[in-house]
């Protein structure tokens, strides 16, 4: 679209947060999109091709961390939050439409990205093990939840100081 590099630019994150304040809204939208559809393709495939669940769950995991740790980018990726969306979302609706609720929701009150996504995706193992009693998938989940908590260190920081924008 002509605009800088996100990882040179901004939080040098490639996110969809950097992307808008870069490129503005369109960009970023098509960096959401992108991004999710990361995470819900091949969960989406994977379903039609595996019957345990955990393998499925484990194929939505591995997009997550390819998508925060891509061999391409030197290891160097994005936060995963449009991935592990696309990936819930695939995997359990439900689940998945809690999840982006509650980060409406806190991102509507709080005006900040970072947090509505840690305490979303916080939620999300405890979420999903009250809808499916499910503790392989949660503690699956709970894994997603602190890789995404490490690759917002930076947020967490700046959110205690008050100096996230």
């Amino acid at each position: 679209m002509g605009f800088a590099d996100p990882r040179s630019e901004g939080s040098n994150n490639p996110g969809a947060t950097n992307v808008m304040r870069i490129a503005g809204k369109k960009a970023a939208a098509l960096t959401l999109f992108g991004d999710m559809l990361k995470g819900f393709i091949p969960v989406l495939i994977a379903s039609f091709f595996l019957q345990q669940t955990l393998f499925i769950a484990l194929t939505g995991l591995a997009a997550f961390l390819g998508h925060c740790y891509p061999l391409y980018y030197q290891f160097k990726g994005g936060k995963g939050v449009a991935t592990a969306i696309g990936f819930i979302l695939a995997f359990n609706w439900v689940s998945g439409l809690i999840v982006v609720t509650i980060w409406l929701i806190i991102a509507k009150v709080f005006k900040l990205s970072s947090l509505a996504a840690l305490i979303a995706f916080t939620c999300l193992p405890f979420i999903y093990y009250a809808l499916q009693n499910d503790m392989n998938i949660s503690v699956l989940l709970l894994i997603v939840t602190f890789v995404m908590t490490y690759r917002h260190k930076e947020n967490i920081r700046r959110i205690i100081k008050g100096e996230e924008a």
